[in-house]
């Protein structure tokens, strides 16, 4: 049943004005950090963490700063965006780095961002930098699951083509994404579209309204303007059965690859860290944190394995696995040091 499914979600809960929404994945960063806080404190008052309790919600709010937002997105830009599109943003457009609308962040960036901004928190706090990253990492797999989730709503990160699995969906964004599969059909799937939905005309005359050279180009050469004709096509597939029917056929059932990693990275990596901290209170600083690494690095090469590649391959793997490695090596590091109690 779930393999005639075509992805209809909108990624909007609110629209206010075309520059003011409410989306779902601001949304789940928010909840993410309240739940993190909310658990931080719980953990604070058990006396299963470095901070005194009421300490928990400047810590988050911080490191959603300086390490989820600064660290996701410069990992993005200095390593996924270089391997698509060159350096030459770096002298010729450094703003690009502050626009998170193209391209978004990095999921290990943001790892990493966490990784440098608790290490001088502790530093200020004086506390125990391991300690601290402990229970941050306890929490931190709430906030992939939420953010996981936002992916599979808002249709993007895919999974790979999955013929006979009966949940696979189909995603059209794959129309516009991926040039050598579904992308080959995105002008017919557009035009059996606008065919049955009956929007194309009301939307060429409501552009008209404001920018009517424009409109007629549309109308004219709509070749030229596959990226809005898309857009239109979205919003009408959301409220109309009928075109998604119609562009089901050029679509190829995909795994929900989303929901694999919300499962594994999220929800299955919280039970776990979760289970340790407060089954074994006195296990020592760094455990829990080398624990998140590997874990997470492991959960995530399995996940790749159903994830349409979203960057250029490293070898035979994908980017999301190459650089999981050097997590499982950091991991084994911390775990080796706290079973040796080197870490304060």
């Amino acid at each position: 049943m779930f393999a005639t499914y075509v992805h209809d979600l909108s990624p909007v809960i609110l629209k206010f004005t075309d520059a003011i929404q409410l989306r779902w994945y601001g949304l789940a960063y928010l909840a993410g950090f309240l739940a993190g806080a909310f658990l931080l404190e719980r953990l604070s008052r058990r006396k299963l963490w470095v901070l005194p309790p009421g300490s928990a919600g400047d810590f988050i709010s911080a490191a959603a700063i300086f390490g989820v937002f600064i660290g996701g997105r410069l990992g993005y830009m200095f390593w996924y965006w270089p391997r698509e599109h060159g350096w030459g943003w770096l002298t010729e457009d450094p703003g690009a780095a502050f626009r998170v609308w193209e391209g978004g962040m990095a999921s290990h960036g943001g790892v990493l961002g966490l990784f440098v901004f608790t290490w001088f928190y502790s530093r200020k706090k004086k506390v125990s930098w391991t300690g601290l990253g402990d229970g941050l990492c306890v929490v931190a797999p709430l906030g992939l699951l939420f953010g996981r989730m936002a992916n599979f709503i808002n249709g993007e990160l895919y999974g790979r083509t999955a013929e006979g699995v009966a949940w696979a969906m189909k995603f059209p964004m794959a129309l516009v994404e991926k040039p050598k599969q579904e992308g080959q059909y995105l002008a017919a799937a557009l035009e059996d579209a606008e065919s049955v939905g009956g929007y194309f005309p009301a939307k060429v005359a409501k552009l008209a309204e404001t920018n009517a050279e424009l409109a007629a180009a549309v109308e004219s050469r709509p070749n030229d303007f596959f990226g809005m004709r898309f857009e239109w096509m979205s919003e009408a597939q959301r409220s109309n059965p009928e075109v998604s029917r119609a562009i089901e056929p050029y679509l190829e059932p995909r795994h929900p690859s989303q929901l694999y990693e919300a499962l594994l990275e999220g929800a299955v990596l919280f039970a776990i860290l979760w289970w340790v901290r407060v089954k074994y209170p006195q296990a020592p600083n760094g455990l829990l944190t080398g624990l998140f690494f590997v874990f997470y690095a492991v959960f995530r090469i399995i996940c790749e394995q159903f994830r349409e590649p979203d960057s250029k391959m490293v070898g035979e793997m994908t980017s999301g696995q190459f650089l999981s490695l050097f997590m499982i090596a950091g991991g084994a590091i911390f775990i080796v040091g706290a079973m040796k109690k080197k870490w304060a």
